[in-house]
């Protein structure tokens, strides 16, 4: 029998120490070491593929780059236009893609909508959470349909990867990392070492046979992949799956990819028969309103390649305690207040004494710099009581001095806002330049400082 002992494994940064350790020495993070039983004396560490060790593989020889072939491959088509989006067109061929999400998102249920539309290749959707029974009763309410893709439930890596060199499958889920075991090592399923081991293990298996594969990741209390940061490191693509669980919509995020942009987004509605693709989010980002309400702006942003038209909604209010608050829902806390500070240094209106709410419509994170002008036309209507038009939309940054700047790709969003049918869009005018303004169908107006927006709205 292998000696064993025990290590110390940082929970943030996978940092080992053969001592337990308030303050982790490489990612500085407080109370992260936990104890883990590991295994040594172990003569030889076999490969994935069964009966062959590490030290029978073919050693690699250094190449020049132009010794090295190249040549542009295929990605597979998903059938899903949002999931194409994301990872950049398609899935490329051994890639290794992990999938983050609270617990009850819904990302079982978009991977196993994936397999099911993946009817034409071999699917093998591996589950270490539910029964065959279980995911059975999933499949039963989807209108998807495949004779191609077979259900393991096991855990153990190595009787994984003994059905995986007998099935030779085209597409692999792993349903959840977390619960994946691998007898290399004697600690407990979900530990560091184990999700690192089991991760390093099906990453190997990816790029030695081109087998994309898609593990499933679960979500910290603090909002996290659960395992050390080296697992985003190691794998290629990494995508967010957010959310309220009390409502409809859900948001499937890049925050890595390899192969792609890091910033494109895609939009799902859970129904009861599974994900449905929205194809055109601004039209659920907008509220559909009887009456003009003070307070509320629309902003023209993007995500990736992608124009969205958001809704602001702001509330100012007389503050009834000592320190005003500033609260901030889907935007920058910092931003918001250099907002504030300018909206009272150059235009004049007095928030110091108010209370200040922002809220961007359908649980979106928005980063992008153009949308200042929208919540700063937001926050002066709530502060006035002066609602905005329904059909007018912002779209420029603002800055220190009250001046507007030009933003990226001007001409997307005045394309998208005119496909919503807004009449009228307020942009810099330093960002016209070159631009033909006389094709739009909307009224673009050009402007240079935040007054002469306020001016030109209110009068």
């Amino acid at each position: 029998m292998a000696k064993t002992k025990t290590t110390y494994f940082c929970q943030n940064c996978g940092v080992q120490s053969a001592k337990w350790l308030g303050k982790c020495p490489s990612c500085h993070e407080w109370n992260t070491y936990v104890e883990e039983v590991i295994a040594t004396g172990k003569a030889d560490k076999r490969d994935w593929k069964q009966g062959s060790s590490s030290s029978d593989r073919k050693v690699n020889k250094p190449k020049t780059l132009k010794e090295i072939t190249y040549r542009e491959e295929e990605r597979v088509d998903t059938g899903d236009r949002e999931l194409n989006r994301v990872l950049g067109g398609g899935i490329v061929p051994g890639s290794l893609v992990l999938i983050g999400g609270e617990p009850g998102i819904g990302k079982s249920t978009l991977m196993l909508q994936i397999a099911l539309k993946l009817a034409r290749i071999k699917v093998l959707y591996i589950s270490g959470e539910e029964s065959a029974r279980q995911i059975k009763m999933r499949a039963s309410r989807m209108k998807d349909s495949s004779d191609n893709c077979y259900i393991l439930t096991e855990t153990g890596t190595q009787q994984i990867f003994k059905q995986l060199e007998n099935m030779e499958p085209d597409v692999v889920v792993v349903d959840s990392i977390q619960t994946m075991y691998s007898a290399h090592l004697d600690s407990a399923a979900g530990s560091i070492s184990q999700v690192r081991e089991c991760t390093a293990e099906f990453m190997k298996f990816a790029k030695e046979t081109g087998t994309p594969v898609f593990l499933i990741g679960h979500i910290t209390k603090e909002g996290t992949l659960a395992g050390p940061k080296v697992l985003e490191h190691m794998v290629d693509t990494v995508l967010q799956f957010e959310g309220d669980r009390h409502l409809a919509y859900r948001i499937l995020r890049t925050t890595k990819n390899r192969f792609g942009s890091t910033s494109e987004l895609g939009l799902y509605e859970m129904l009861s028969d599974g994900l449905r693709e929205v194809s055109n989010p601004s039209e659920i980002l907008i509220t559909q309103r009887d009456e003009a309400l003070s307070g509320v702006a629309i902003g023209a942003t993007l995500e990736g390649n992608r124009p969205l038209l958001i809704e602001i909604q702001s509330l100012v209010s007389v503050s009834n305690y000592g320190t005003p608050q500033r609260s901030s829902t889907g935007y920058d806390n910092k931003r918001l207040n250099m907002l504030l500070a300018v909206l009272e240094k150059r235009v004049g209106f007095r928030l110091g004494a108010q209370d200040v709410f922002i809220n961007i419509a359908g649980g979106l994170k928005i980063e992008d710099p153009a949308m200042d002008l929208a919540v700063a036309m937001a926050l002066i209507s709530s502060f006035e009581d002066m609602p905005i038009g329904d059909k007018i939309c912002f779209a420029a940054e603002t800055g220190l001095g009250g001046e507007l700047r030009a933003v990226n790709r001007l001409e997307q969003r005045i394309s998208e806002a005119e496909k919503l049918g807004f009449n009228v869009i307020y942009v810099s005018r330093f960002g016209i330049k070159g631009l033909d303004v006389a094709k739009y169908g909307i009224e673009i107006k050009a402007m240079g400082k935040l007054h002469e927006v306020i001016h030109d709205l209110w009068g």
